[in-house]
């Protein structure tokens, strides 16, 4: 009983600090939440995985930052990762890092631009031609634009890039994940998001008033909200979705579009490695202890909504969502 009682206070402890780090925001987000969670939470401190067993993994925006981070991790673990690159020269140099962490797992990429949909079909279906499983699929490409623009279809490209190629990519991909279920869709998305309501007639912001941020946290709002849709319409049995955000980790990409907030936060930022840790973690971890349609930090569930008027004012916000994007995605 006492060794009970030790345990379960242990528990306690693990929790309670857990909750104030992410009442605490700064604390939650930065390096600082997981290093302390990862000495003390059993979703960390007990970590066993089934080995990658030859499975196959898809990555986009692993030429940098995040995805870079968790192609390597995911190849030094065994597996086969292909990834989506948008030019030859970076897509090989991240070829020959990711190469250097596999330890002999086969590394491949394929060429795609996702805010043109016509290379992102062409992509999926080379992929298709080659490979007749998918055990993951990663999403977790972005990137913050300071100028308004639209794509070949007029669709904005924060928008395009974020939402909708995403959405078409899992769609003509979900035969081959369906082949090696169970199998998972993992979505990187932001904790920009939580400053932003699902609103469908408000996703993309006109030239007059776009703010790159806004409309990046707009899309990673939608990009969960998509990733829920899909757990409901799709028998976790053969595809569970996962959507989370890394909190605030140091990348390029972080670099270039919030010189401010990256300066401000200097030595409490997260290595791309730490923000890569639950993205590897849901794509690795025994899919029982996992569900479907969870967004998640640091490898716990969390709530979607932390600010009381982000919630959506339509309760039908993500059926139209999903129907204007599905519209999109096949034009």
């Amino acid at each position: 009983m006492n060794a009970v009682n030790a345990v379960a206070g242990v528990s306690a402890v693990a929790g309670a600090a857990d909750a104030l780090l992410e009442a605490s925001v700064v604390g939650s987000f930065s390096r600082i939440g997981i290093s302390v969670r990862s000495r003390l939470l059993p979703e960390f401190t007990a970590d066993i995985r089934p080995p990658a067993g030859g499975r196959v993994a898809l990555v986009t925006g692993a030429t940098s930052g995040l995805g870079r981070a968790t192609a390597c991790d995911l190849a030094r673990r065994g597996w086969m990762v292909h990834f989506l690159a948008r030019n030859d020269r970076r897509a090989a140099d991240a070829q020959r890092e990711i190469s250097q962490a596999a330890g002999g797992s086969q590394v491949s990429y394929g060429l795609a631009d996702m805010e043109d949909l016509e290379s992102v079909r062409a992509f999926a279906r080379d992929f298709l031609a080659g490979h007749d499983r998918l055990d993951v699929l990663i999403q977790a490409s972005g990137a913050i634009y300071p100028r308004f623009g639209v794509n070949k279809a007029g669709i904005e490209r924060t928008v395009a890039g974020q939402v909708v190629a995403p959405f078409a990519l899992t769609e003509m991909l979900l035969p081959a994940l369906r082949a090696a279920a169970p199998a998972r869709v993992v979505t990187v998305s932001s904790g920009g998001m939580y400053t932003q309501r699902l609103d469908p007639s408000a996703l993309e912001m006109p030239p007059s008033a776009y703010r790159g941020v806004t409309a990046y946290a707009r899309a990673k709002r939608a990009q969960v909200a998509l990733s829920r849709e899909w757990a409901r319409r799709t028998d976790p049995a053969e595809v569970a979705f996962h959507a989370m955000h890394p909190g605030w980790a140091a990348t390029p990409g972080i670099t270039a579009s919030l010189p401010g907030f990256s300066r401000a936060m200097g030595p409490l930022l997260r290595s791309a490695e730490q923000g890569a840790d639950t993205i590897v973690w849901l794509a690795t971890a025994d899919p029982v202890l996992l569900g479907s349609g969870r967004f998640w930090l640091d490898r716990r569930p969390r709530a979607e909504y932390v600010l009381p008027w982000t919630r959506a004012h339509d309760p039908a916000a993500a059926d139209r969502l999903w129907d204007w994007v599905a519209q999109a995605a096949r034009c």
